[in-house]
């Protein structure tokens, strides 16, 4: 009985071929061993393949046949003989996320020894996209989510790379909404910027517009203010500036990729309804909130129909839309780059700070840094590599943008 409890642990590394694992299993299987654990993967063409299973008692037969076979494949073989499974991973489970474009060995090991600094253990590390950012899904145990943020937040930051702490469970692949921010998130730059220019007045709401994202003016005392040097406008210089509105990169990719997976979406925005419900039109989003403007006789008039959609407005349309479909707030993933996606961050289960300010990269749960929209489905486990797969099933090239 004394053997009952041995376990053997068998790696093997080289060049990969198909047949490889079969050959293993195959001599485990005439010495009747129970598998009780495999990791395997592929780095450029080379594997490595670790098998944990138990120890039978003519174990050293074993492995003088798993020699004579690594011989034959040309491959490294090492059998180490212990005791027992895998011990059971420490508490204080997360996801460490690292992206970077590109990223150094230099930011991976400041990030990794921080990990080690703070008591915690790398279990595994997966890929999660080489282009146009590399990902990596960390895998980590034995510290608070919390604190791991803490801690990583200041090395992203002096490193030039984003960290994504979140913690590991059920909840990681429960988000079913995401309520995005529009100007400078979903779109580039600011529409009222851009309306602005066609009234001339571009370079005061500019400054205005900057100040009040930067939290240093009450949003909807700075937005009538904007809003107020448009009057006399023509409203066809709506259409114009939706003609010319370019979405972020990967905005599509990740709406579409989402969408295949029963999320929802909506789009809540400090500007207008006149801009918004076409975009949401356009990219199939079940939701959208903003602000109207009031035209009469085809001319802006400077001023806002209705409530200002401000700070707490986007929350409460979070969670209007959330009750709407029956999702609790923890399901909810909320995307925005303002001081105004405060409180809608902050009431979402992952609130992302999207090429923010920094009062918002300080306050969201993750901040995203490079300037693609789709870098957040990695922050979901999955992977580019299962997004281009996707994509090529419905006839579709998943779109490559340059890097910048």
């Amino acid at each position: 009985m004394e053997d009952d409890d041995k376990t053997l642990l068998i790696t093997l590394t080289g060049k990969d071929r198909p047949g490889v694992t079969a050959s293993v299993l195959r001599r485990l299987a005439a010495c009747g061993v129970e598998v009780l654990d495999v990791e395997q993967i592929v780095l450029r063409s080379q594997l490595i393949l670790g098998l944990l299973v138990t120890g039978p008692r003519g174990w050293k037969k074993l492995r003088a046949d798993l020699e004579t076979l690594a011989e034959r494949l040309e491959m490294r073989l090492e059998v180490s003989r212990g005791e027992g499974d895998n011990k059971v991973r420490a508490e204080g489970r997360s996801h460490v996320t690292v992206i970077g474009a590109p990223l150094k060995a230099s930011a991976l090991a400041a990030i990794t020894g921080r990990i080690a600094d703070s008591g915690a253990n790398i279990d595994r590390i997966v890929r999660m996209a080489r282009y146009p950012v590399t990902a990596l899904d960390l895998h980590v145990s034995g510290a608070s989510p919390v604190v791991l943020r803490q801690v990583l937040a200041a090395e992203a930051s002096s490193q030039g790379v984003d960290i994504a702490v979140q913690p590991a469970g059920l909840m990681r692949h429960g988000m079913r909404l995401i309520v995005m921010d529009v100007d400078s998130t979903l779109v580039q730059g600011e529409v009222i910027e851009m309306l602005a220019a066609h009234a001339g007045v571009e370079d005061e709401v500019a400054r205005v517009t900057e100040m009040a994202m930067r939290g240093e003016l009450d949003f909807e005392q700075s937005l009538r203010h904007r809003v107020s040097l448009l009057a006399g406008l023509p409203a066809s210089a709506l259409d114009e500036v939706h003609a010319n509105l370019q979405l972020n990169p990967g905005a599509r990719t990740l709406v579409r990729t989402l969408r295949r997976l029963g999320y929802r979406f909506a789009i809540v925005s400090g500007g207008f309804s006149q801009i918004t419900d076409r975009l949401a039109a356009d990219l199939d989003i079940d939701f959208a909130r903003a602000n109207e403007l009031e035209i009469v006789d085809g001319v802006l008039t400077g001023r806002i129909v209705g409530d200002v959609v401000d700070r707490a407005g986007k929350a409460a349309a979070l969670h209007e839309f959330a009750a709407q479909l029956g999702v609790p707030q923890e399901s909810v993933i909320a995307i925005g780059d303002g001081a105004n996606d405060l409180d809608m961050l902050a009431a979402a289960g992952l609130g992302v700070a999207y090429n923010a300010k920094p009062v918002v990269r300080d306050a969201a749960d993750t901040a995203v840094n490079v300037p693609y929209l789709d870098t957040i489905i990695y922050l979901l486990g999955i992977t580019r590599e299962e997004i281009e797969q996707a994509d090529a099933e419905s006839g579709f090239l998943t779109p490559a943008p340059t890097l910048p």
